[in-house]
């Protein structure tokens, strides 16, 4: 009798185990299916893992900067870091690093360049995939929006994005990246006032990083 107990226990134990043991790895198949399907989402640059950023590039940004900025307490305020440089000065490596950074703490984070997110304003009302976009951006808590002003904008695509960042401004972090000194984005608006409104909400919690330097 005693002998049977102990088998019997011995075999329950072992069932408790195993179940534990199956339990623990589909949570890990699921966390890392989880992870991979937000960074598809996410869209980011090739090269975004910051554990492999040069930082004997000097650009304007120190280590120390960078590794405070890689604890991500400024997600939670939020808080918004301007990139601000001339090309190949490492803007999108270090926003898109960042960005990994922050998916990886399990935020909802979205890397979009300018282009694409125009097309998005420009088709929301119009194509299902578009307003489906449209929706995750609204949803996000960073936005990276890389090469903003680069270009002049029309007067209805400067409103569309205004619109959206006035919606996410209290909520979201945003990482901006762009060559143009925020002095000068009211010519690429065609709107004095209106940059100065867009302005207002990037830059109420704000650190302006100028990038310079040979190209990273």
């Amino acid at each position: 009798m005693g002998a049977w107990s102990l088998r019997e226990s011995n075999g329950r134990g072992f069932d408790s185990h195993t179940d534990a043991s199956c339990n623990n790895s589909e949570f890990a198949y699921r966390q890392k299916n989880n992870l991979e399907r937000r960074l598809k989402t996410a869209q980011l640059p090739l090269v975004h893992d910051l554990y492999r950023y040069d930082h004997k590039t000097i650009n304007g940004i120190s280590k120390t900067q960078l590794q405070e900025l890689r604890q991500l307490v400024w997600l939670d305020q939020p808080y918004n870091p301007l990139l601000v440089g001339p090309s190949g000065t490492g803007k999108t490596v270090l926003a898109g690093g960042l960005c990994y950074d922050a998916i990886k703490q399990g935020y909802t984070g979205l890397f979009r360049r300018m282009d694409d997110l125009i097309q998005t304003i420009k088709l929301k009302d119009i194509t299902t995939s578009a307003a489906r976009e449209y929706k995750r951006l609204q949803k996000a808590q960073l936005l990276v929006i890389d090469d903003i002003m680069m270009f002049p904008l029309k007067k209805d695509v400067s409103v569309g994005l205004f619109q959206l960042i006035d919606q996410l401004h209290e909520q979201t972090s945003f990482i901006i990246t762009t060559n143009k000194n925020p002095k000068e984005w009211a010519e690429m608006l065609g709107d004095e006032v209106l940059a100065t409104a867009l302005l207002d909400r990037l830059l109420y919690r704000s650190e302006v990083i100028q990038l310079s330097g040979n190209s990273y």
